[in-house]
């Protein structure tokens, strides 16, 4: 069900891209300091958008997604180590 959902998303965004190229043909120059880029408007709206959108997800990932994902390391290193104490104190005596 997921797949199709993400498959309509795609298709309307890249859509939305190309209206968004088509409504702004207007020639434009991007001075970014050490370089130049000229291109059309709707070309630099979206680039800009999908810098944002990087960017964006990078932070996300920095931010969220990393401590969430130390934290679980550190979960399973703790259950892992529970396991294996519980393990050698249920030994026999003998062994």
């Amino acid at each position: 069900m997921i797949r199709p959902i993400r498959m309509l998303i795609a298709i309307a965004c890249l859509a939305a891209g190309v209206v968004v190229g088509a409504l702004n043909p207007q020639p434009a120059v991007l001075d970014l300091g050490f370089t130049r880029a000229g291109t059309s408007l709707g070309a630099i709206v979206l680039v800009a958008l999908l810098v944002g959108v990087v960017l964006g997800g990078l932070a996300l990932a920095a931010s969220v997604v990393l401590p969430l994902r130390q934290r679980l390391r550190r979960c399973e290193n703790a259950a892992r180590a529970s396991q294996e104490a519980s393990a050698r104190t249920d030994l026999p005596e003998g062994r």
